[in-house]
């Protein structure tokens, strides 16, 4: 499969994260700036109804466990469909927020995808993002179907602790 085209440039590490806004599981409005002071693990991806997003919220789930930094989840999903699934799955280390309000995630942060049958939703992708809200790691799964790389972003979110 070819790597996914975005509808922008992507935030790059040693920039400042961009404004991100999402609507929280409990339908509370939230953006990335209330996590400002803390080291942040933000992934993005299409749906926690496919089975590689399901079992990249469930990985990071379970590697948040007592790090002492955030795993935030942001997707097209709407909030009931992801406290469905956090629900059902015991998901308690990963805050999830849904970009359908303001496409802060697709549009700001470009992470949209331009073409194919999800186009418009968010494609996979993993940050990291330090204390002072800069971006320190940066990584594209080479395609949809693809996990990312776990050990390598919790080794950056790590070093950042």
């Amino acid at each position: 499969m070819p790597q996914p085209k975005f509808h922008g440039p992507l935030p790059q590490p040693g920039t400042t994260a961009p404004t991100l806004r999402y609507v929280r599981h409990d339908r509370v409005e939230a953006t990335l700036a209330d996590h400002k002071g803390s080291v942040v693990a933000l992934i993005m991806f299409p749906s926690v109804d496919t089975s590689t997003c399901a079992l990249e919220m469930r990985t990071f789930n379970k590697l948040a466990t007592g790090i002492g930094a955030r795993v935030l989840a942001v997707t097209m999903d709407l909030p009931p469909a992801l406290k469905r699934f956090c629900g059902a799955e015991g998901i308690a280390n990963v805050e999830t927020g849904s970009d359908f309000r303001y496409h802060d995630a697709a549009h700001v942060w470009g992470a949209a995808l331009a073409e194919g049958n999800l186009a418009a939703t968010l494609g996979r992708i993993t940050w990291v993002i330090d204390v002072h809200g800069v971006i320190r790691y940066l990584e594209v799964a080479p395609e949809l179907g693809a996990e990312p790389d776990y050990d390598v972003a919790m080794a950056a979110v790590k070093a950042l602790l």
